[in-house]
């Protein structure tokens, strides 16, 4: 068995190989199909092949970016990067089979594309099609004149909206009250494991991730005024609420532990019949069974859960009592200014637009000196593998030449078995559904699933047929291997990198978040420490997610983020005992000492200041002491926990 386990593949390298659980998107595998077959169809029937294919692509394109739920959100997603896309392909045009000045040109637009990609989501697929269309344009031959080319493909993104949007009408602000009525049961998961060691973290991840979405959702359409959008005031108002239920759990989860007594199964109950109620648009006067609550965590649970039920039936809540600070979106002109200048003068952001450019350089200039038919695909495999937010580029790599692998299998049985010609729509029906329902499954899956659609459409702009296959396996390996060393392995942080930062910073506003929660009565503000919780626990979900990405990187990265990852998990359960100790002052329980409360805090910050400094796991010395029957006890533990972990076994021993 021992034999075994070290010849198997280690798991950073297998995690992305393995398929997520997610359900298929039927939806989208409908529009997805219809989409890009629709074109291929209409370009045949008009005897203009090579239009319907262009067009495919650019639907393409748009099912790619279609990652939204919110209606307003996906017309975004979908629209701004087809602006983009239609630019590079118009440039990639300018410079077709221009030798040197082809490979300047993108090279540059490499630069901008990495750059603006570090802005936001839409920025990101934005930056990914400028380059792409960038490449497919400089290396493919288009039809004339210049102007046709980018309008094919816009048209085609015109498809994939006016597909998504049809059902904006009937079901307008679906998504953002099932995004809150989901919040409402997840909290009732974890109201419901409150007590069980073994699930109640998990819950409370679950809360977390509801709620960064649902806020994302609401507040992305929130009006500047109040008053004009009463409904989106009523889904902000119902989503506050939720916040007293969410703060009130970890006191209901150290008191079940303390007790071995769970919470009744009416109150889990009662919040799943509010999220029925959000879900339906239910009003009317609310009918709560609740037992009678003894302990400050049951009387927290109680008022919150009464409170909550009378925001969510209530049909038109004051629309100025409504906080909207928990994450409101600036004004459009701020985050303009805000991206701008994180574009321009961030160091993350040049840093990576230059290790994009380089790789592109690398790629077109090779492809230039070496005979490389179609040599395109070189370079698109560089920007996929390279692609910010997808995951770790050493990992998407190597899931990117599985993945190819695997879709040229599937694109060498068509080119060989399919004639070309009108057996072409029905094949890319097929395909093209493929594409959502793999890519949730993953980016191994995800690339095998897009690779013969774009050799179908490849085949059509070119006419080189089964003779594409082999040449796009070389040229995926080529780009993969240009993507690892000059994007990868060329970079220190590749191979130091400072995880330890990241979770240093959060460590450092969980100990600011300590002294806000049990700062002097006449500094208290309960609004600032709900958002300031709020804000945490989103950073948080950030330094969980930084760090499953660092989990697939191959040593030392992958090694060192192993090691700390029961860190991240401590913080956030001190987090948790604070908020649990909070709540317990408000309903009854004594006050603690300032100097208890300092004396975490201290804690707290030796051990930012230790991580921050180093890249190994730190000893903490002082000592950190207090009433053991006081309301700071369970926080003082989990204080304790995490000292432990930080210490080296070397310095325990």
């Amino acid at each position: 068995m021992a034999r075994t386990s070290r010849l198997s593949p280690p798991p950073w390298l297998t995690a992305g190989l393995r398929p997520q659980a997610a359900p298929v998107p039927w939806a989208a595998v409908a529009r997805a199909s219809l989409a890009l077959a629709a074109p291929l169809a209409v370009g045949f029937a008009l005897d203009q092949p090579v239009y319907g294919a262009l067009v495919s692509m650019g639907a393409l394109s748009g099912v790619i970016g279609d990652t939204a739920d919110a209606y307003r959100m996906r017309f975004y997603n979908i629209a701004v990067p087809q602006l983009f896309g239609a630019l590079g392909v118009t440039l990639g045009a300018l410079v077709f089979d221009r030798g040197w000045l082809a490979v300047a040109v993108l090279t540059l637009v490499a630069l901008v594309s990495g750059m603006i990609s570090s802005i936001g989501s839409v920025a990101s697929v934005s930056g990914l099609l400028l380059l792409l269309n960038a490449v497919v344009g400089a290396d493919l031959p288009m039809p004339e004149p210049w102007w046709k080319p980018p309008l094919l493909l816009a048209l085609g993104g015109v498809v994939v909206l006016v597909l998504t949007l049809l059902g904006w009408p009937l079901r307008g602000g679906v998504p953002e009250r099932t995004a809150v009525a989901g919040t409402y049961r997840a909290v009732a998961d974890l109201l419901e494991a409150a007590g069980s060691d073994d699930t109640y973290d998990e819950k409370r991840r679950a809360v977390t991730t509801a709620l960064d979405q649902a806020y994302d959702l609401v507040l992305a359409r929130r009006a500047r005024h109040h008053g004009r959008t009463p409904a989106l005031v009523r889904l902000l108002a119902q989503l506050n609420v939720v916040i007293p239920l969410v703060e009130a759990a970890p006191a209901a989860h150290l008191a079940a532990r303390r007790f071995h007594r769970p919470l009744p199964p009416e109150i889990p109950a009662a919040v799943r019949d509010l999220a029925a109620a959000v879900e339906e648009g239910r009003t009317g006067t609310p009918v709560l069974e609740l037992p009678e609550a003894a302990r400050p965590s049951e009387k927290a649970v109680d008022q919150a859960l009464r409170h909550a039920a009378t925001v969510v039936h209530k049909a038109e809540p004051k629309p100025f009592n409504v906080d909207d600070r928990l994450g409101r979106p600036a004004a459009l002109g701020v985050r303009a200014r805000r991206a701008a200048r994180a574009v321009l003068f961030s160091e993350a952001s040049w840093r990576y637009g230059l290790r994009l450019a380089l790789c592109i350089g690398l790629a077109q200039a090779l492809v230039s000196l070496i005979s490389v038919p179609r040599s395109y695909w070189v370079a698109l495999t560089v920007t996929f593998v390279m692609k910010p937010d997808f995951g770790s580029v050493f990992s998407r790599a190597v899931l990117r030449a599985f993945g190819t692998a695997a879709g040229l299998v599937v694109a060498a049985l068509v080119l060989a078995e399919v004639p070309r010609g009108w057996w072409d729509v029905p094949v890319m029906l097929v395909l093209a559904g493929l594409i959502p329902a793999f890519s949730a499954k993953g980016y191994a899956f995800q690339t095998a699933a897009i690779t013969p659609v774009i050799l179908l459409l490849s085949d059509l702009l070119n006419r080189q047929g089964f003779d594409l296959v082999l040449p796009r396996l070389y040229d995926s390996l080529l780009g993969c291997a240009i993507a690892l060393v000059a994007g990868y392995l060329l970079w220190p942080e590749s191979w130091h990198t400072r995880i330890g930062d990241r979770l240093a910073d959060a460590v450092a506003d969980t100990a600011t978040y300590v002294r806000r929660a049990f700062c002097p009565p006449e500094e208290e503000e309960p609004a600032a420490r709900v958002r300031a919780r709020r804000a945490l626990y989103r950073d948080l979900s950030a330094v969980r997610s930084e760090f499953q990405r660092a989990l697939t990187e191959p040593p030392p990265t992958g090694t060192l983020a192993a090691a700390w990852w029961p860190l991240v998990v401590a913080v956030e359960r001190i987090v948790d005992a604070t908020t649990a100790a909070r709540v317990r002052v408000d309903h009854g329980a004594p006050a603690p000492e300032a100097e208890e409360a300092a004396a975490v805090e201290r804690q707290l910050r030796e051990l930012a200041d230790g991580l921050r400094g180093s890249d190994v796991l730190v000893e903490v010395r002082a000592e950190l002491t207090g009433d053991e029957d006081g309301v700071l006890a369970p926080l003082r533990q989990e204080v304790r926990a995490a000292r432990a972990i930080a210490t080296p076994q070397r310095e325990r021993d």
